[in-house]
């Protein structure tokens, strides 16, 4: 039998391992989908706490493993949704100035590229909420049909068809903006 602490020692490594493998990804879909990176990162810390207290997760597979943290930030998000339905959010980043130290990136071209972001975002903001959640798995997240079909419990063809919807009605919806 080996001494419990060889055994909280190997815990804390494979722990370790799935935290590096996944909290990149993980905190990127959170922070597209909140306004602050502080809230993102007190939702990945909200999961990987679930994941400390799930003691059967280190006998899954590293497929599974996957799935199974994507689902519960996924089920983070929505708790934190409901959470904050009601609260006005500011940005910081909208408030704070931008200093620019290269010519080329004068105020008024800045400008415009941050309203051609905002539009963008605003036109993403209006998407359905699973239409917004497929693109940003797909483009934020960079993960592929398959992947996403799995983590959402869809057929891959079905992804596929929401995803090229959603791209075509964002396009539609970023034109009238620009228009």
């Amino acid at each position: 039998m080996k001494p419990l602490q060889y055994q909280d020692d190997l815990d804390n490594a494979e722990f370790a391992d799935l935290y590096q493998r996944h909290a990149p990804a993980l905190l990127t879909h959170l922070r597209a989908n909140v306004r602050s990176r502080e809230d993102a990162e007190d939702l990945l810390l909200e999961v990987f706490m679930a994941a400390l207290e799930k003691e059967s997760l280190s006998t899954l597979s590293l497929e599974k493993q996957r799935a199974w943290l994507w689902r519960v930030a996924r089920n983070k998000l929505v708790d934190h949704y409901r959470k904050h339905s009601r609260r006005q959010h500011v940005p910081l980043e909208s408030v704070s100035e931008t200093l620019y130290e290269d010519d080329e990136l004068a105020p008024e071209w800045a400008m415009l590229r941050s309203e051609e972001h905002q539009d963008l975002r605003t036109a993403i903001e209006h998407l359905p909420p699973r239409c917004r959640e497929v693109l940003l798995l797909r483009f934020v997240n960079d993960m592929r049909a398959p992947e996403i079909a799995r983590l959402l419990g869809k057929r891959e063809a079905a992804v596929r068809m929401l995803l090229s919807r959603t791209l075509n009605q964002l396009r539609q919806s970023f034109k009238k903006r620009q228009g």
